[in-house]
């Protein structure tokens, strides 16, 4: 592959994913700053003849059956189980959390803020067609870093400035990450 269509595949994969990324280093940024949105959490009443079996084999099914008894309608895409809590994924609009705990049964919408939810795509807890991006874009992410890279170890002009560049990043890395 000749430089002059390296360069082009590097810049449009750049120009296409530089939305997404920044968005997800913004909010991961405000995230590290202690600022994580919140979520807005509604309990609902359960009545006693509403069952939710957190054994059975379809937790999708149950969990539908369960939101059917309480007359909501609600899609999603599968059950995130941690410990006794079962919540809708995904995360990133309403959801909700059910917690079945020594025979009591709780269930409460949640409302994520615009924060909360580009967080929830941060962590890849969106849609799945969204996390199917998010690989895809992991991928080219990888393509933009070394391709650029590469440009620039290659050209006689850049090599210098590249690879201190390099080095600094990789040696402050090593010691943020490890030594500290």
């Amino acid at each position: 592959m000749n430089r002059k269509t390296l360069i082009q595949i590097h810049l449009i994969a750049a120009a296409f994913f530089t939305p997404a990324l920044v968005i997800i280093a913004i909010s991961g940024g405000l995230y590290l700053l202690g600022i994580k949105g919140s979520v807005s959490y509604t309990e609902l009443p359960v009545p006693a003849n509403v069952t939710f079996n957190a054994q059975a084999n379809d937790l999708e099914a149950e969990m539908q059956t369960l939101l059917s008894q309480l007359n909501i309608e609600h899609t999603f895409e599968y059950v995130k189980v941690s410990g006794n809590t079962f919540i809708t994924r995904p995360t990133t609009r309403t959801f909700y959390e059910i917690k079945a705990k020594e025979g009591a049964l709780t269930v409460a919408k949640a409302s994520p803020s615009v924060q909360k939810r580009l967080i929830e795509l941060h962590k890849g807890h969106g849609p799945l067609l969204f996390k199917d991006f998010q690989k895809f874009m992991a991928a080219a992410l990888l393509l933009i870093l070394l391709t650029g890279t590469w440009l620039g170890l290659s050209a006689t002009g850049l090599r210098t400035t590249t690879s201190i560049s390099i080095s600094a990043g990789l040696v402050i890395f090593v010691v943020l990450g490890f030594l500290l």
